[in-house]
């Protein structure tokens, strides 16, 4: 039970008693945030959910649409509960409130080990960065998109205030009708009672339920769903196939202007002397405006003109005089040895920080007949959504109105606040739909660079946009990362110790600093980010040591889609493969002989062996890879079917068997999966950032390749492992697989063995 659903519920230990009621903050945020609503309007039943007039139920949102369907799966939770039709559930964004806040997301980010319990291993700085991040989700109630936490942090809460609307709804029905409440019954939000021949529909019961007491409530049972676990279809479809959806860069205000930025090319560098005539001598630009860093950004000059045409020519006009960086320039191939050379020493000495330690490596290493090493290398990656940066803002009489695609709404709302000087109070944020997200959107640089612009615009709406290439060379990148890996093999032929020791730079706490630098301390907490999909692994080794060796490369870094298991399942998976090859033995059959203590992950890689007729015939040409993670509370196994054509890979068929818990919507399940796959097969075949003299050297699609259509594979399928578990991850999960099934594939077509990414020079 989540802190939230206490405050929504009160304190019942099973989440099945309703007492607090007294706890529920003493006014809604729901609906618009400018306006109270009308006396004739919404009835609100708790912080989650309001009846309209004509019966239909409003859902605080509190959770950013980006493509991956959460504003139909949490609309179905409450649809399930209340026997409404989809249809009849409207969102109304979710203000700023504590209620709201992410605990799944914060809590998890930072998770102990499940065996943190066992004597020897080292816990003390996973507890403290844990502590840290949960004290930020619960005492500040921020609501992130992200950490494909959304449906999994919704479950129990969703549910239960739904089920106790309906009991509201039920009992108000009961007080008014004079008949039993177990004889009335609720279809498509109209309550009734045949015998009686009584009936209302939601709005006409609302008033009477908003003041009728409920003593227990407990969610449907799973056997009485009707809607959970069906391909309902979305509810966002019809908007963004008409055109009608509204993305950050479709918002229109009168008096709208437009503003393009210029950073330092560069990273870390700033603008020194700025000639602006000519840019000012063009039709159609206003202004020029200096930019200080925000939000973790660098110093920038904007133009601001009658469109965003107008803006982006005049900031190409500009003559600027740049300032390199104080601290040096950044420089990949200088990193990517450092790291190397970190992994080496802290892998050779035992040392770095050891998110998870049982055994003796040591021991098993001395008494070993054979010992493996291998080093395994991944570049730095930008996020490449495909709707640019952007945000608009309108700073008029003391009052800021923020338009933004964004993934944290109050940390959107708290820098507005701290850039136009105002109380966080005078900030109105409207969420958009994210033309993508995948972590970039969790940053809000853009945000104060838009206010910053509007506070100069004399009160009227500004947009700024950043070009493709603002926003590839100034991103927020995933790190690069290096691991050494060492497995000692034993003379019965068996793995009897793992080693692996990983380096690179912590984003947690970078991403502290730019956020939330109230909560920013003075030495990093170990970041679990960093090794996560390495110190968890479910293997049956019975030595192990997983550490991390923390590094600060001055390169800019985020989250990005999958965080440190994008690349960590690609380490230790292709690594897995490599014993498995070494021992003369099937890859499949290798994993299964090590997960005898973990039936749900033998589950998942039998399903997907199964159904990608693993160790059948292939054409010739053909080879198959698989590799197995679990990342976000879900299980992923993948194979992926590939050739090599002019002597790059193309891939043919990726199957994924997955264990996610319940599936809410299977249809949004596939289609995540099948996202997961392409967005990771782009970055496997050719995801980097190379920087060069702190310049970033990729600039567009054109020298930042992604994954066509033509070359994606013609067949991805999806099978789910049935599962009464409560929901896990789905945006993310499908991704770390996906890397390591084609290069073990590869392995088997060529016989060398990829450890860098991306597997295309």
């Amino acid at each position: 039970m989540k802190r939230r659903s206490l405050l929504l519920l009160g304190a019942g230990a099973t989440g099945a008693l309703v007492v607090g009621w007294g706890l529920m903050p003493p006014r809604s945020r729901l609906g618009s945030p400018q306006r109270p609503p009308a006396a004739n309007g919404p009835v609100l039943l708790n912080g989650w959910l309001k009846i309209a007039p004509d019966g239909h139920v409003l859902l605080a949102m509190n959770r950013s649409e980006m493509g991956q369907g959460v504003h139909t799966a949490l609309a179905m939770l409450v649809a399930e509960e209340l026997d409404i039709s989809l249809g009849k559930i409207e969102l109304v964004q979710a203000g700023p409130n504590k209620i709201y806040g992410n605990v799944a997301m914060f809590v998890g980010s930072l998770p102990l080990h499940p065996k943190d319990s066992e004597p020897g291993h080292e816990t003390g700085g996973v507890k403290a960065g844990r502590w840290i991040v949960s004290k930020v989700a619960r005492e500040l109630g921020i609501s992130v998109t992200g950490g494909s936490s959304s449906v999994a942090d919704a479950w129990d809460v969703l549910r239960l205030a739904a089920a106790t609307a309906r009991a509201q709804l039920l009992g108000a029905a009961s007080l008014q009708w004079k008949l039993p409440r177990e004889e009335l019954q609720i279809t498509d939000g109209v309550v009734s009672h045949a015998a009686a021949k009584q009936s209302a529909h939601f709005g006409q019961l609302a008033k009477e339920a908003a003041a009728t007491p409920v003593s227990t409530v407990v969610p449907k049972d799973p056997k009485a769903w009707r809607l959970i676990g069906t391909r309902a279809p979305r509810t966002d479809l019809a908007d963004k196939v008409n055109g009608s959806a509204r993305f950050g860069i479709d918002v229109r205000e009168p008096g709208q202007l437009f503003a393009v930025v210029r950073h330092s090319p560069m990273l870390g560098g700033s603008p020194g002397r700025i000639d602006m005539d000519a840019a000012m001598k063009l039709p159609g630009v206003e202004r020029v405006v200096r930019l200080n860093p925000y939000g973790g950004s660098t110093a920038a000059v904007a133009v601001v003109g009658r469109s965003t045409w107008h803006a982006k020519q005049g900031a190409q006009a500009l003559d600027i005089e740049w300032r390199a960086p104080p601290a040096g320039t950044a420089d990949t191939a200088r990193i990517a040895a450092s790291l190397e050379a970190a992994a080496r020493e802290a892998a050779a000495q035992q040392s770095g920080f050891a998110f998870h330690k049982q055994g003796d490596v040591t021991a098993a290493s001395v008494a070993a007949v054979r010992r493996i090493e291998a080093l395994y290398q991944a570049p730095y990656l930008a996020h490449a959504a495909l709707e640019p940066m952007n945000c608009t803002a309108r700073v008029k009489d003391g009052r800021v109105d923020v338009w933004a695609p964004t993934q944290v709404p109050d940390m959107a709302r708290a820098i507005a606040a701290r850039v136009a000087g105002v109380d966080e109070k005078q900030v109105v944020l409207h969420v958009t739909y994210l033309g993508g997200g995948f972590g970039r959107r969790l940053e809000v640089d853009v945000v104060g660079q838009a206010v910053r612009i509007a506070m100069e615009t004399n009160g009227r709406p500004v947009q700024l946009t950043w070009t493709r290439e603002e926003d590839t060379t100034h991103d927020f990148y995933r790190p690069a990362a290096a691991a050494v890996m060492q497995a000692s093999l034993d003379d019965k032929g068996a793995v009897s110790g793992l080693s692996i020791t990983s380096a690179g730079d912590q984003i947690t706490p970078r991403w502290i600093e730019r956020g939330l630098p109230a909560l920013a301390g003075p030495v990093d907490a170990p970041d679990k980010t960093a090794s996560e999909g390495l110190f968890d692994l479910p293997y049956g080794i019975t030595n192990q040591r997983i550490a991390h060796v923390a590094t600060k490369s001055g390169v800019p870094i985020g989250f990005w889609r999958s965080v440190g298991h994008s690349h960590n399942a690609f380490f230790s998976e292709g690594f897995i493969d490599e014993l498995a090859h070494e021992l003369k033995q099937d890859p499949v059959a290798f994993r299964l002989s090590m997960l005898g203590t973990m039936p749900r992950h033998a589950a998942v890689l039998k399903l997907a062996a199964e159904k990608a007729g693993w160790g059948k015939p292939l054409p010739a040409g053909r080879a198959r890879g698989v590799a197995l993670h679990e990342s976000f509370g879900s299980i992923v196994a993948e194979v992926a079917e590939v050739s090599l054509v002019d002597g790059k890979p193309r891939v043919h068929r990726v199957v994924c068997a997955a264990d996610i818990g319940t599936a809410i919507n299977p249809g949004i399940v596939a289609q995540q999966m099948e996202s997961a796959v392409i967005f990771g097969l782009s970055a496997a075949l050719y995801g980097r950032i190379d920087i060069e003299g702190g310049v970033v050297k990729q600039t567009n699609f054109p020298n930042l390749p992604v994954l066509k259509m033509a070359d994606s594979p013609p067949l991805i399928e999806t099978h789910l492992v049935q599962s009464a578990n409560p929901p896990g991850g789905v945006g993310e999960p499908g991704t770390p697989p996906i890397a390591p099934a084609v290069a073990n594939a590869l392995f088997v077509l060529t016989g060398k063995r990829a450890r860098s990414l991306p597997l295309v020079a």
